[in-house]
């Protein structure tokens, strides 16, 4: 599970509480406890980067990169 990218459907709230995300494991959309350091808004796509226990997800602000390159 470590390194899906998913959204949180409920906001997370750093120390103060969990949030939910949506990740999609084994060809199914599951939902997750989604637990941050810093509290994250609703809709934020997010990278499980821990999971603690069977259905809680530790999670961070996720970017997709995108690169572009330049031909001269």
């Amino acid at each position: 599970m470590i390194g899906c990218v998913g959204t949180l459907i409920v906001a997370t709230r750093g120390a103060d509480g969990p949030g939910e995300v949506i990740l999609s494991v084994r060809g199914t959309r599951e939902a997750f406890l989604a637990r941050s350091d810093e509290p994250l808004p609703k809709g934020t796509n997010v990278l499980v980067v821990g999971v603690r226990g069977a259905r809680t997800v530790i999670v961070e602000p996720w970017t997709e990169m995108v690169t572009t390159e330049l031909f001269s």
